[in-house]
Formats: structure tokens, sequence, C-alpha cells
């Protein structure tokens, strides 16, 4: 087999995934092994590959490569999301440039739209996830509206509301106008925001007095059903019992009271509009206000907006700012800062909004979860610190609305019968429903025709916090072989943005539905940002395309880019010089196996004594460095164990090792030597693996035949042993003092070639172990041990050990003392003008204390090194 001088991602990397896949490597199935298993975060349908997916899955392969080389059974589950919100979108913005409105299909000619374009694109992210090496089981690739997903979650949502924790309200949501959807607390993002604060002028009935609002939403005049003073505001004592008249609409509008007002904030008056401020309806209800809805679902203002109708909130309130201004309503406006909540997935601006809902109590659900996070420790988060946000979401936990105003998801599987809006009942199916509204209705006569079933669909969330037992049949089919042995699973990989969404969701679920954990370990990446620390986005334009990287770098090279700058919960400033550095790593790696091709090995020469010490030396160090990688696991700090692992090969193997066993230019290398470093060589294969997969799998088929069996993708994790830590002391010494042999060569122009003499003063009674090292390396004549100082000899100090290479020989003398004398005549000039700088009194009492102090150290300098010269210039003489 011929092998290149230098290695080709592209052709390599293609290579072996068909070769992983042909062999079924990746593919898990229960046997008498310990299982380990990964579901994967998954993806939304619409995806495409981004750096953060390409963080996450990276380290999820790596463990996932671990487990396998450990002799684990490796379960890696793929799958994609369905993504309610992102996906409906995406369909009616295709459907919008297609001339079609989404209003004028029926939900199942929507559907069948949303299926088209899932089809078409749905495994997009998947294949991408292939080319960066993810070895996940595609056999068991799931999709959160499988037919068995979603009976999974329908199940769940019935068995909830039979035992009382899923309930109907009519509530005050969060509504996305672009997505025409409520949304969850957590889906609602809150952004400080500067805005207007308008004061306005409304008349009191009966007279000509008025009072004086604060508002940061004129538009929303048309819904105030109340204006509101603190009862215990002198300022406003002749309003009580008053009516006031809204600008504009001219409604007619108690003046309440209420210690709720703040005397403190804007004028003291609190208009009050129920239908679109939570804190405004707790004091409606209180009050027994009347509700007035001005919005539409898109926001636009409806019939109650007079002539403003059908047109933006945030048109109508640049224009009716401008009116009120003009009709002497506005008094004047102030800049102000305040929290905007903005839409997770459209960014969009939430409106507080009145609608019946469905919600999850989450009071007594979250108990068990809290306790396997930060009771028990059950549920690991690494890292630790993020126990406290967890803390803090789970303690204030609010009821989960779990109802969208989606065509595409889970319908929610509630079927109404009547006019009222108890009349409902709640079933998996439309059979199971009809008997039940015929229990409920003592009517025999009802019929399916009869049964309306709600048009909303279920959060996404509500199926994905199903998936570590979903994936398994684990809900519908809890006793079946595969949820029993693959759950509960081992690792979860994520990001911390979205451990309450899923994560603590999971484990809710888990201990809800199994009464275990759903994973033992949460590791929790960072956020992939640029160099100037803004989070990669491709509103931005900062995020690389991650297939091109992959091109260009390989995926090995981007792997280790993005992993050897990725320490557990802290973001990722990432640079494409990373990838090159990753690139660089595996180059260098290939061009050591390529040197020991090149060898011609004999069976007929000796074992020299420096490459058998200096074996025994790697053994102790990749042992000691095995150590470290396998505390860095167990505490999920991959990129530290990547360090370790690029330290050892790049410096000890490639730079040492290597270095000392290598052969005399066109001499051969012993067999006892040659072999011993392909076995190290191969160890140094396995614990590369899970980091770069296929550079490692090149070299290893290239060593020599390997049957399908013995692939390294299915190798074993290299075993501990005991280390000789004064092997690796010892060393560290002897190439201090290489490094000062070859300084010495380096500074003196002493040729390699030339054989030097060499004697140590050894004060530090260091063994003699590797001598035969230090004469190779340094080509030296001999190691000669004197008991004191050799006279006339170049000399440096390794701690208290002095080395002395004597320079007859060794230096042309005659050239050293004229290259030292043309630097002492240099430095004697230099030192006369600092030492004129200083005799000047007006420079050092005129001039910066600094520069002054700057001066003088260049004077201390000076004098050091003259003095050094002519030490050195009287020992050559």
């Amino acid at each position: 087999m011929s092998i290149p001088s230098k290695y080709d991602a592209q052709n390599v990397e293609s290579k072996w995934y068909d070769y992983w896949m042909k062999h079924n490597y990746f593919h898990s199935k229960p046997d008498s092994r310990e299982p380990y298993t990964i579901v994967i975060p998954p993806p939304n349908v619409t995806g495409v590959l981004h750096m953060g997916h390409m963080l996450n899955n990276t380290i999820q392969d790596v463990l996932i490569r671990r487990a396998r080389l450990q002799g684990k059974n490796a379960c890696w589950v793929p799958g994609t999301d369905h993504a309610s919100i992102a996906t409906e979108a995406k369909v009616v913005a295709k459907l919008k440039d297609q001339g079609i409105d989404k209003n004028d299909l029926t939900r199942d000619e929507f559907l069948k739209h949303a299926w088209d374009w899932t089809h078409e694109y749905g495994g997009v992210i998947l294949d991408q996830l292939k080319k960066l090496g993810c070895s996940c089981d595609w056999e068991r690739t799931k999709f959160t509206m499988d037919e068995d997903m979603s009976e999974a979650v329908i199940k769940v949502f019935v068995d909830l509301y039979n035992k009382g924790l899923i309930y109907r309200g009519y509530r005050m949501v969060n509504w996305d106008p672009e997505a025409k959807t409520t949304l969850s607390d957590e889906e609602v993002i809150y952004e400080e925001k500067q805005g207007n604060l308008y004061y306005l002028n409304y008349k009191i009935e009966g007279g000509n007095d008025t009072l004086t609002i604060a508002t940061t939403r004129p538009e929303t005049i048309f819904g105030d059903t109340a204006i509101c003073i603190n009862p215990n505001d002198e300022r406003f004592t002749h309003l009580k019992g008053k009516k006031a008249i809204v600008p504009l609409c001219n409604r007619v509008i108690p003046i309440i009271e209420d210690d709720y007002v703040d005397v403190e904030f804007g004028t003291g008056c609190l208009k009050v509009t129920p239908a679109h401020d939570e804190n405004d309806k707790m004091l409606g209800d209180k009050h027994n206000l009347e509700v007035v809805d001005i919005f539409n679902e898109d926001a636009s203002l409806n019939s109650f907006g007079l002539h403003y109708e059908g047109k933006d909130r945030f048109v109508v309130r640049k224009e009716i700012t401008k009116e009120l201004e003009e009709k002497g309503f506005l008094i004047k406006t102030e800049t102000h800062i305040n929290k905007v909540g903005t839409s997770e997935r459209t960014k969009a601006v939430i409106e507080p909004r009145l609608s019946d809902q469905w919600f999850l109590k989450m009071e007594e659900l979250v108990k068990p979860a809290i306790k396997a996070v930060l009771e028990t420790g059950d549920v690991k988060l690494f890292p630790k610190k993020f126990e406290n946000t967890y803390r803090h979401w789970m303690e204030n936990i609010r009821d989960w609305n779990i109802s969208r105003q989606l065509y595409w998801g889970h319908q929610i599987p509630a079927y109404f019968y009547g006019d009222g809006k108890e009349d409902f009942v709640v079933a998996e199916t439309k059979e199971d429903a009809l008997e039940l509204a015929k229990t409920k209705t003592l009517n025999s006569e009802l019929q399916v025709s009869d049964l309306t079933q709600d048009q909303d669909a279920l959060d996404t969330w509500f199926s994905s916090w199903l998936w570590p037992m979903s994936v398994f049949d684990g809900v519908r089919n809890p006793d079946n072989e595969e949820f029993k042995y693959y759950y509960p699973t081992n690792d979860l990989v994520t990001g911390p943005d979205i451990l309450f969404f899923w994560v603590a969701r999971m484990v809710i679920a888990g201990y809800e539905y199994t009464d275990e954990r759903p994973f033992e370990n949460v590791y929790l990446t960072g956020l992939v940002r640029d160099k100037q620390r803004r989070k990669m986005s491709k509103s931005l334009g900062n995020s690389p395309d991650a297939l091109k990287l992959i091109e260009e770098f390989g995926a090995d090279g981007v792997r280790v880019g993005l992993l050897l700058s990725s320490a557990a919960g802290n973001d990722l400033l990432f640079d494409e010089a990373l990838c090159q550095q990753g690139k660089g790593f595996g180059n260098k790696v290939w061009s050591a196996f390529y040197l020991t091709t090149l060898w011609e090995v004999s069976q007929d020469i000796e074992q020299p004594n420096s490459s058998k010490i200096a074996l025994e030396w790697y053994e102790a160090k990749f042992q000691k460095a095995l150590i470290e990688i396998e505390d860095h696991f167990s505490k999920y700090r991959l990129s530290d164990a990547l360090m370790s692992i690029y330290k050892l090969i790049f410096d000890d193997f490639c730079g040492w090792l290597l270095e000392i066993v290598k052969p005399a230019y066109g001499q051969p290398i012993d067999a006892v030597t040659y072999n011993k470093l392909i076995s190290i060589f191969e160890e140094n294969l396995k614990i590369m693996h899970p980091f770069m997969p296929f550079i490692t799998e090149e070299i290893w088929q290239a060593m020599g035949e390997r049957s399908p069996e013995e692939a390294l993708i299915v190798a074993k994790w290299p075993e501990q042993k005991s280390v000789n830590e004064a092997l690796i002391t010892e060393f560290d010494f002897a190439s201090q003092v290489v490094s000062g042999i070859r300084s010495v060569r380096k500074d003196k122009n002493i040729a390699f070639k030339d054989a030097i003499a060499f004697s140590v003063l050894n004060n530090e009674q260091i063994q003699p172990t590797f001598d035969e090292v230090i004469k190779k390396l340094g080509n030296l004549e001999e190691v000669a041990y004197v008991t004191e100082a050799v006279e006339g000899a170049l000399t440096f100090r390794v701690k208290s050990n002095e080395y002395f290479i004597p320079m007859s020989g060794a230096i042309d003398v005659e050239a050293e003392i004229n290259k030292l004398t043309e630097e002492l005549n240099y430095t004697e000039g230099f030192l006369k003008s600092v030492q004129k700088k200083l005799s000047n009194e007006r420079f050092v009492n005129n001039a910066p204390e600094q520069v002054v102090a700057s001066e003088k150290k260049k004077e201390a300098d000076a004098l050091a090194k003259i003095e050094t010269l002519k030490a050195s210039l009287a020992s050559l003489k």
C-alpha cells in the first residue's frame, strides 16, 4: 500500500464514513454489555447545520465514540423536532410566495403543504451531521411527529388531564402577533429598549378639570376602562367618585382607587386597560371593570380603534401621537427605558392577550425534579454553577401554557359537543371521545359528527419533554425490552439556553412517568460567539458556513478547533485559526506516521539503550496522561482532555520520542524498537479517535491489513497501568540538558554533524538513566562525569548541575573573539549614550519619573552585559 506524504481529508472522510456505515458500527441492539445511551437534542426539522450544532454534536460524538472503545453498547439516537412555530412560519411564507393565503386553506390542506416541506427539507441537517463524523444510530432516527411519537404525546395529555393537572382557562397570555399564537413565559425574552413616556390629559366629566396620565403605549387608550389613583394620594382627593373622558373615543370611564398605584411613577394617575396588561387585568377583576380588546390577532387595531382600524400598532403609535398633540391632549413626551418582551422564535414584540388556553399545573410536578438536581444529585449539571439558574426557574415556576394557535403540531385531543365552554371531553381517539360525551351528557344519540376537535396544537416542548422515553417507545409500552435496557440514558449534551425549556421538563416528565431520572449527567456547552463576543447569527452575518469549514479544514480539524477552546459552560470565542490549528495537529500526526513508513526494519540490529529507555519513558508518560484524560472526562472537561492528548502526542511523541528512536539517515531501525513504537502509535490513535475519528482510522488501517472486527472504531480503549513517576522526572531533567546543549550549539554556531565532548558536574546526583538519550540528541562523543569545573569550556546550568563543552575543536575561537569584541564595543558605546543622558541634570529633573527609571534600567542592563562579555572573552584568550 502506497502511503502519500500529505493527508487528504476530503477523500479520507467520505471513504471511512461509508465504511463505518457499511459495517453497521453505529447500530446498537440490547445485549449483555453495559449500555451507554445519548439522545440527540433534536434540531428543528427546518434547520441547517450551524456552529452551535457543530459544537454540541462534536461533544456527543466524542462521548459516544469513547464509550464504544470502552466496550460499552453505545447507542446515540438521532432525530428532529417538528418545531411548530418555526416550521409553520416557513410554510406560510412559501405559500405566500405562491399566492396562497393560509386562512383560505383547511387544516388538512395546510398540513399537506407542511408535510411536503418536511419531506423535502427535514433530513438536511441530519445528512450534514454525517459530514462532521457523527456516529449516530441512523436506523433509530425519530421525528416528533412520527405516528408512535404522536400517540405518546396524546396519551400523556389525556393522562395529565385525567389526573386534574391539565385545565382550560381564560387567562392573560403572551401573544406572538407574527406567528399568531400564544407563547409560554419561557419563550418570551425581555430586552431593555428606549421608548417614550407620553403625558396625556383626560377631561373630567361635568367640568373643565383635567387629569394627566403617563403611558408608554398611547395607542391603547381605546381599551381604557378606568383611571386609577392611590387612595392615600392627597393630590387627587378631588377626583374621588368622578369620571374621566377618554381622548378621541370620548368613552366615559370611572376613576377608581387602589393602593396598587405607585404615587412616585409618572403622574400618580394610572390608565387601566384590562385586555392588554396583566396587572391591569387583575385591577379590572377586582373592580369589575369592562374589558375592551382593541387588537386583531396580528396586533393591528380592530373596530374599537375607530379611524385607525386595520393599522399596525406601531404605525398607530406614531399617528395617534401626532393627532393627540394637534388636539391638545398630549402635554409632553419624555424618553423612557423599559423592558419589552419579544418572541424567542419570531423576535416580534409580544402582546398580552386574554384568551382561552390549556395549562399544565406545575407546582407539584416539579418537586421530584428539584430534589433530583438540588438535593440527591441523581441528575448532575456540568458545570455545577447552573444549579443556581435551575433552582431559580424551578422554585418560581408558573403553570405552563401548552396550547398554540397553530395547525402544524399535535392537535389537542379535546372534543367539543355543545355551546358552553365546559362542553368538551378529552380522549385519545374520537371514538373514545364519543363514548365519554354520551356518558357525560346522558345522550346516547350523539354521533361522531357532533364532535368538533379543538383546533389548537400543543406547544412543541410538550412533545420534546418526552424525548428520552418516547424514542424507545417507553410511554406507550413501558415494559418493552429496549426501553428497559437503554433507559435511563447516560449523558445529555445541550446549551444552557434551553435548560428550562427542555432539560428541566424532561426531568419532570421522567419522574412523573418512570419514577426515574431520564439521564444522569447534563453537559451544558457554552454558546459559540465571534471574536467580538457577539452571538453567532444569520442576521449579524458573523456565522461561518459550517460545511465550508469542513471542506477547508477537514472535519477532524474543525472538531479539534471547536473543542480546544470550549470549556464546559463557557462561551466559545470562535476563530477559524482554531480550525487551522486542528488541521495542523492532524498533519503533524500524519507526518509522524509517514516517517515511520520510510524506515527499513532490521531483525539483525540490537536495540539501542537510548531507544529502550525512551520507549519506557513514553509508556510512563502515556499512562500519566491517560489518568489525566480519564479525570477530565469524569468532570466533562473535554477541552482539557483534548489538550492533554494534544500535548502528549505533539510534544512528547512527535517532538521527543520519534527524534530519539529514529535511525541515522540511510540506516535501518531495529525491529524491537519499531514494533514497540507502532504499538505505542496505535495507543495514541485510540485516545485521539473520539476527537479525530477520520485521520485516526485512516492511519490505523494503513498500518496493516485489518478485518472489519479490527477497525479502530471498535478497538479497545487503553488500560490504565501504574506510572513510573521517577522515569518521567528524570526525563524532564534530561530534556532540559538537551535543550541546553542545543542552545549552546545554536549560539556558538556549532554544526550538529560535529560530535562534541561533554562533561557534567553532577551536584544534583542525577541518575545516568538518560545519558544515552542526551548523547544521541546532543551528538556528544561521551557524557563524562567530573568533580570540578572544567576550565576554558562553554558552560550552562540545569538547577545546580553544571555542564561543560570544551571549546577546543568545538568552535572557531578567533571568530568567536571577533564576534564578542564587536558586541562589547557596541554595548560600551550604548552605555556611554545612556550615561550622558543621565548626567544631564535638566533631563533628570524634568523628564517623567518612569522615563528616568527606564534609562537607569538600560544602564544597569548594559553594565551587566559588558561584564558577561568580558568574562567570555577572558575565557577564550
